[in-house]
């Protein structure tokens, strides 16, 4: 009985480490416990009005929600394989009774005091398997700290690029670009330059799929209200009769179709086409959409 209970604790664990690892190293769309998380509050989010809802803190929120499962859930586990081991596998300093500090509770206090790695020392393993499982604990623990750090620095590019592409065009579009302009080197140029933007836009979704429950500001920096008029310079120079900006076109075209599948795929399920996708991202984040590229 003894080892069933130690392997529900390890199975704990490792359902905690393989979240961790398809969150943070191998993103996918099938997603796992922290994209449970943070769908339900986004989801949660939604009973407010569309706009507080787009205002609200449903991402940063369920990033630290993920953080704090992780953590709860790796010294649960550890703390499962400890118990059964009380008081006959550890040791105690004289101030402590065994008998009395074998409780569940107890296993979650040396779990935390060593996946948090202090060390305190009133409690430590004594038999040798346990010796080799608890510094393992506090290699994960520190592996955790790491992993989630770096998962925050990541996030904050992410979203500083998408909000410096919507800021981008918003700028053209108070440019009033002509259709003379569009159909130059230039124009091809502009176009060139959002198609890259867009595909880094597209990977930082599909890589941090936690960047779209985050706020993006309200109008010039919210890429969701802006995107139909790229949308729109693709259409108006899709049938240029300069090259540069027939082929610029239609790489912009491409990208905001890459961007759509993106978004489709791993969080709206419209099952539908490009318009009607950014339409429902627009939605979804608290605005309409305002081009008719993006209601046809």
């Amino acid at each position: 009985m003894t080892g069933w209970i130690s392997l529900v604790g390890a199975v704990v664990v490792m359902v905690i480490l393989r979240d961790v690892f398809h969150t943070l190293w191998h993103p996918t769309r099938h997603g796992g416990l922290s994209r449970i998380v943070i769908t339900a509050l986004w989801r949660l989010s939604a009973r407010t009005s569309p706009r507080r809802r787009a205002a609200g803190v449903a991402g940063p929120l369920g990033m630290a929600c993920v953080v704090a499962m992780w953590t709860c859930g790796v010294a649960l586990g550890w703390a499962v394989i400890y118990w059964p081991h009380m008081p006959e596998g550890f040791v105690f300093s004289s101030t402590l009774e065994p008998a009395e500090h074998s409780r569940p509770v107890d296993a979650l206090y040396i779990s935390l005091v060593i996946v948090g790695t202090l060390g305190l020392g009133d409690i430590a393993p004594a038999e040798a398997w346990l010796r080799v499982v608890a510094p393992l604990e506090s290699l994960v623990g520190f592996a955790l700290l790491t992993a989630t750090v770096s998962w925050v620095l990541g996030i904050f590019p992410a979203l500083a690029r998408r909000r410096t592409l919507a800021l981008r065009i918003c700028h053209l579009r108070c440019a009033g670009l002509t259709d003379e302009e569009l159909n130059s080197d230039a124009g091809a140029t502009v176009l060139d330059t959002l198609a890259a933007d867009f595909a880094r836009v597209s990977v930082d979704f599909a890589q941090y799929p936690e960047s779209y429950y985050f706020h993006d500001g309200t109008g010039d920096t919210a890429l969701a209200p802006n995107i139909g008029y790229a949308a729109e310079l693709a259409d108006r120079t899709r049938q240029s009769r300069h090259p540069a900006a027939r082929i610029a076109s239609a790489v912009l075209a491409a990208a905001l179709d890459d961007l759509a599948a993106v978004l489709d795929e791993r969080f709206l399920h419209t099952e539908g086409r490009r318009p009607q996708i950014l339409a429902a991202y627009a939605r979804d984040h608290g605005v309409e959409a305002s081009h008719p590229s993006e209601r046809d």
